[in-house]
């Protein structure tokens, strides 16, 4: 698919050179796994079944756990005309728009290619903004899915769930399969536990240096089709501001998904967690903004060249 956003060379190859070690370190992992648990039928055939699913239904997944419905243009009037506008602009397919009944204040984008692309919008948000602000956020994830860092993303964090999962089934088997081996088998266990965490530490790594920087290309991308960096960061600064006064217990439920996030469900106080963050600082996207916004001369800046 080629559209009107404005290509990222950069974020192609960040994407690519991820992709890449994450290939070897998912190989590497699932090798020490079959000589760990002597099972390569068990071992590939768990692997191959999550990585399809989470590849084929990511889209479903993300909605069912975000409390997510599609909606009609009939339903949702102003959310269906903003992304058909936008689409039009950036000759793309027109994705499916879902809408998440929660007061969190948040969007994302979900699925494999263009053609089975989700953006869903909370209701939270579309209460909160106004519409050239929603149209800067909608902006915003097309440009994910325009530049298919939506699926990239989804494939990639696919290695920290089954290091996860694996983890638990090392510890069931060893819980429900006890006999005469039990020291081999708690020898195995710790083993698996070890590849596990260093996996899951390893591809936590990865994907959050190329999450921060898919971050700042799509406010970029937004902003020049939208030719509108104000409204975007208008819309930045209001839902980090009224993110930070959601209840922590909320928050929590909602953290899974912050690498798809508009801006990621961290609550104050969490400078730690910032520098593992899959989102650069407020002030980092704020600042981009104000030069792109330098640059278009705001009034008068005019849609990307096509691509």
């Amino acid at each position: 698919m080629r559209s009107r956003f404005e290509p990222d060379r950069q974020l192609t190859a960040r994407m690519a050179v991820t992709m890449f070690l994450l290939g070897l370190l998912y190989v590497a992992f699932v090798a020490a796994l079959i000589v760990l648990l002597k099972s390569v039928v068990l071992v590939v055939v768990i692997a191959a079944a999550l990585l399809g699913a989470q590849y084929w239904y990511s889209d479903r997944i993300a909605l069912y756990a975000m409390r997510g419905r599609l909606v009609t243009p009939e339903e949702q009037p102003r959310l269906h005309g903003i992304v058909d506008r936008l689409c039009a602009n950036a000759d793309m397919p027109k994705p499916r728009v879902a809408v998440s009944d929660m007061d969190l204040p948040n969007a994302f984008a979900t699925g494999r290619n263009a053609d089975h692309a989700v953006v869903c919008v909370t209701t939270g948000l579309m209460r909160r903004l106004e519409t050239e602000e929603l149209e800067g956020v909608l902006a915003h994830e097309l440009s994910h899915v325009a530049h298919r860092d939506v699926a990239v993303i989804t494939i990639a964090s696919f290695l920290g769930v089954i290091a996860g999962l694996i983890v638990r089934f090392a510890f069931y088997s060893q819980l429900f399969g006890r006999g005469q081996r039990d020291q081999n088998t708690a020898v195995v266990f710790l083993a698996v536990m070890a590849v596990s965490a260093l996996v899951y530490a390893v591809s936590f790594l990865l994907i959050r240096a190329l999450s921060r920087y898919r971050e700042l290309a799509a406010d970029r991308a937004a902003a020049m089709l939208t030719a509108k960096p104000s409204a975007l960061a208008s819309a930045l600064t209001k839902v980090s501001g009224d993110i930070a006064r959601i209840p922590t217990r909320d928050l929590r439920t909602a953290q899974a998904f912050n690498a798809f996030f508009f801006t990621p469900a961290l609550g104050p106080g969490t400078a730690a967690a910032n520098l593992f963050s899959t989102h650069p600082t407020l002030e980092r996207r704020l600042e981009a903004l104000a030069e792109l916004s330098a640059e278009l001369g705001e009034a008068g800046g005019g849609g990307p060249d096509s691509a």
